[in-house]
């Protein structure tokens, strides 16, 4: 195999949470008496961390205390509800399962609050991930290549791929300078991640699976 560990993405790459997070942007917005967002706003704003996403939905106010302000209401909203409407997308229980069968290691490297994370990561994939690490104070977001290269040295690991969604993951995986995979079902299209630099694509859970484990 070509690999001997594989680390994804969380949001729009292993898991539809996109509901879960437009509700809780939406109650937040709503608590300060600021419109509302349509889903497909919110899909556009995902990708660069929830203070970003705060930030982008209550555009175009810049004040510095209503952004706070919703961001504390949307994190104590999407904690009591980030598993209402979150699902797997099809073909990733299986994947996860056929890694750790061939006993390759699996991480998660997201922008999404570190509670979060961990919190979907148990709840969704029970013993299928073996690291699962999030947006911590103190450490630079993605497409900065901390958290991913932190990731690679605690699995321990010489031929990582990576695997993401977005623009942000593309050029994550570039500053890591660790080969990427990205996938077609998530959060941007095959044209907004070929514009950012991706090369390689994956369309299916079972093609990923394919890529993952030629010879």
């Amino acid at each position: 195999m070509n690999y001997d560990a594989v680390i994804f993405d969380l949001d729009g790459t292993l898991l539809n949470t996109l509901e879960d997070l437009a509700a809780s942007v939406n109650f937040a917005l709503a608590d300060a008496g600021l419109p509302g967002r349509t889903l497909e706003e919110v899909r556009r704003f995902i990708g660069n961390g929830v203070l970003m996403l705060i930030t982008r939905s209550v555009a175009p106010i810049t004040d510095e205390a209503v952004i706070h302000s919703v961001h504390q209401c949307f994190i104590k909203h999407y904690k009591e509800n980030c598993e209402n409407h979150t699902e797997p997308y099809d073909g990733i229980s299986d994947l996860l399962t056929t890694l750790r069968s061939q006993n390759i290691p699996t991480a998660i490297v997201s922008n999404k609050a570190d509670f979060a994370v961990k919190k979907l990561a148990k709840q969704y994939f029970p013993g299928k991930i073996t690291l699962a690490i999030g947006d911590r104070e103190g450490v630079p977001r993605k497409p900065d290549p901390s958290s991913l290269l932190e990731a690679v040295r605690l699995l321990n690991c010489r031929r990582p791929l990576y695997v993401g969604d977005s623009d942000v993951d593309v050029m994550t995986a570039m500053n890591a300078k660790v080969e990427g995979i990205f996938i077609t079902w998530g959060f941007r299209s095959r044209e907004e991640l070929a514009a950012a630099g991706a090369t390689r694509f994956a369309d299916s859970a079972r093609e990923l699976a394919d890529m993952i484990l030629q010879p």
